[in-house]
């Protein structure tokens, strides 16, 4: 199978000032750096001009994207080979969140929300899948801890 991201380059080159074609390219490399750690936050809207729209979950999200915003557009320029993004403007819209295909809800969800630190932490990590798995790692860490917290003490003993 072919990822689409990597014929997005050449694509972009013969194509010219294609519009649509920028915008598609530019959504495809944001879900590719921005992974799976930020998937369950995160979706791109549009590209308008040079900047990539962004609906984040709520405004700590928005916050913690905006300090890594120069490193995004970054790497998703590196990926596209091209300056197709300038700019992300984050903006917090929870209903594009619940529309989006394939959104969770209810506890599920819940338990794939990594806390802000630690997608803070792993923006420092280059190597994507590393970071992804650090996330994951993290996330379930939280989530056992959780867990274990919240149960009742067994006084079967007693």
């Amino acid at each position: 199978m072919i990822d689409a991201a990597l014929l997005f380059p050449k694509l972009l080159e013969r194509a010219g000032d294609n519009h649509e074609l920028a915008e598609a390219a530019a959504m495809t490399a944001w879900k590719r750096v921005a992974g799976e750690g930020l998937a369950h936050q995160v979706t791109p809207i549009s590209l308008r001009d040079t900047t990539l729209i962004v609906a984040v979950a709520d405004d700590v999200w928005k916050k913690q994207l905006e300090r890594m915003s120069k490193e995004l557009t970054f790497r998703i320029n590196k990926l596209l080979r091209r300056d197709v993004v300038t700019t992300i403007e984050f903006r917090v819209n929870p209903r594009a969140m619940k529309s989006r295909p394939g959104a969770r809800s209810g506890r599920t969800n819940k338990l794939l929300q990594p806390p802000a630190d630690v997608i803070a932490s792993a923006a420092e990590i280059e190597d994507t899948g590393l970071r992804e798995r650090f996330i994951r790692a993290a996330t379930n860490c939280i989530d056992r801890r959780e867990a274990v917290c919240s149960q009742p003490p067994n006084r079967s003993r007693i």
